[in-house]
């Protein structure tokens, strides 16, 4: 690690000691609103913490900056491993910042079964976004949230609108998992697919394509450009098999390539459109409304099944009920129904 990291990595920790030692989170949200980095990365490490008083102090944050919440472009990416989604996510990045956003990245990365952390690291995939001063990147561990998205991601996402980044991308760990999670917390769903990939990806395809707002076929350079424009029309004719979206908008298929910057623009003009549409057809403003409502609902069940537990003997007998169903002993349903009548 260089000096320079080091350097920002004790400024980190001392921030997070004096705000802990205040039992105050106002110098925090102070820094936070002025766009201080340090203070963003502060902010969802207290929110990913499931000590008590950092939870005390994270609800108490995110109350006080939602005023400053809302008006970023939240953008989910997701496709299968070996897509490109990263190299893909630096370059639009890049390219989002020449055109004077400031772009977040929250980077949800597959978890150690060993130690449920990253196994794909820091920023190392996204080198040249993650030093660019706009620019903020945020790996974190999906452990076993649905869809590859880590449980905190939503905190995540309005602490950087807070901060004033006024796009947000959200990479999923796309391994074929339900991506309904990351669709029901952004607002335009990006879909990265390979030319060529196999049959073998077609079970989950449709799904998720159901679920897209724009199709970007990837790594279209070189002799892959012809398979990729056999792709491209088989993509569009599937589309129009699908009902029509409920927000009345047509997802596009785009041909693009991350090392040579091509298709990039076009994938950044549809998303553009795609929010003029939806702000005039006011569908924008329900579909926000939806992801607070979703936020809502996984909270609750997520808070509701930490109280279940909590009283006394739940976790032993839940732990000798896993043992007695994976020996066969008795039935997972009724395993589940003799837990919640105790």
């Amino acid at each position: 690690m260089d000096q320079g990291k080091k350097a920002q990595l004790k400024a980190k920790e001392r921030l997070l000691a004096r705000v802990k030692a205040r039992k105050d989170i106002g110098l925090l949200y102070q820094q936070l609103i002025l766009g201080d980095r340090n203070a963003l990365a502060t902010a969802i490490t207290l929110c990913e913490s499931t000590a008590t008083d950092d939870q005390i102090f994270s609800r108490e944050l995110i109350q006080n900056i939602l005023p400053h919440t809302g008006k970023a472009k939240r953008i989910g990416i997701t496709g299968v491993p070996g897509v490109g989604k990263s190299t893909f996510i630096e370059q639009f990045g890049l390219n989002l910042i020449a055109a004077k956003h400031k772009v977040a990245v929250l980077a949800i990365d597959p978890s150690s079964q060993r130690t449920k952390g990253s196994i794909l690291g820091d920023k190392t995939r996204m080198e040249m976004l993650s030093n660019h001063e706009q620019a903020f990147i945020r790996p974190s561990p999906a452990n076993d949230a649905l869809g590859g998205v880590a449980a905190r991601t939503r905190e995540a996402m309005l602490l950087c609108e807070a901060a004033g980044y006024d796009v947000i991308l959200i990479e999923t760990v796309g391994v074929g998992q339900s991506e309904i999670a990351v669709r029901s917390m952004v607002d335009y769903f990006l879909l990265l697919m390979l030319a060529g990939a196999g049959d073998e990806l077609q079970g989950i395809k449709r799904g998720i394509m159901e679920m897209a707002d724009g199709i970007a076929i990837t790594k279209v350079d070189g002799e892959n450009t012809l398979a990729s424009k056999r792709a491209k029309a088989e993509y569009k004719n599937a589309l129009h098999l699908f009902p029509p979206a409920k927000n009345q908008w047509s997802p596009q298929v785009f041909l693009t390539s991350a090392y040579e910057n091509i298709g990039l623009d076009e994938v950044k003009n549809n998303i553009d459109l795609y929010f003029k549409q939806l702000s005039e057809n006011g569908y924008l403003q329900t579909q926000r409304k939806e992801q607070n409502i979703g936020w809502f609902d996984n909270l609750l069940r997520e808070g509701m099944l930490q109280a279940f537990l909590s009283q006394e003997g739940k976790l032993q007998e839940l732990k000798l009920l896993r043992e007695a169903v994976a020996s066969g002993n008795i039935d997972p349903q009724s395993a589940a129904k003799k837990l919640l009548s105790l």
